[in-house]
């Protein structure tokens, strides 16, 4: 199963990923993970997107592609994988796609989780994390037992900056503008596929399940 996740911020993407991965005994690749993994290795990828990390500009598309191809020669990428996270861009899709077709490995489906505007903005505004542990709970979905106060080591909950509405919804209009070509992208070639985001996660799960049973070989 080779797979690509699409979702804006806010719609359980990373959840569903750890899930769908499991549930194929695939791996799942976040371009989060792979860019920590090789600045922690000091590997000479990782030396040069921390360089411009650093200087606060974007990682360029070959930088991020020879990492993502490094990680997919892996051993237990092999037979299958999720990406999250990646690609961003059309040249990154491209690029990902000349690749796999060099290893006789095409991509099999693309997921878009789909979910409404103002339910995203509701979710990421309405979470807090605890600025001790680390724990995330929501305002509303998953409210701690004491306001304020995280129930796993008391430390203080709180809003964090990227999580402020204006914040939020700048996010999103990024996301609307780098993803909707790459939608297209994907339509053109029967690729892409949609799953409601909506609703409780196990049934998400379940939706997302059903649909990629269908690719599974």
């Amino acid at each position: 199963m080779r797979v690509i996740l699409l979702g804006p911020p806010g719609a359980g993407k990373g959840t569903q990923a750890v899930r769908i991965a499991e549930a194929f005994g695939i791996p799942h690749i976040s371009t989060g993970d792979i860019f920590r993994e090789n600045v922690r290795g000091e590997t000479k990828l990782g030396g040069e997107a921390k360089r411009y990390m650093d200087a606060g500009e974007l990682v360029p598309d070959e930088v991020v592609v020879g990492m993502v191809a490094d990680r997919l020669a892996q051993a237990d990428a092999v037979d299958g994988f999720c990406l999250d996270g990646f690609p961003r861009t059309v040249p990154q899709a491209q690029a990902l796609e000349d690749l796999l077709v060099d290893r006789d490995a095409p991509l099999e489906v693309v997921v878009r989780f789909l979910v409404d505007h103002d339910e995203v903005v509701q979710r990421l505004t309405g979470r807090r994390s605890c600025v001790d542990c680390g724990a995330v709970f929501h305002a509303e979905h998953a409210p701690p037992k004491d306001e304020g106060v995280c129930d796993k080591c008391g430390g203080e909950l709180v809003q964090r900056d990227d999580d402020t509405e204006d914040v939020v919804l700048n996010r999103l209009d990024v996301y609307r503008k780098q993803t909707e070509p790459l939608e297209h992208f994907y339509w053109e070639r029967g690729l892409l596929r949609d799953v409601e985001a909506v609703g409780e996660v196990d049934n998400v799960t379940e939706r997302a399940l059903g649909l990629l049973r269908e690719y599974a070989s």
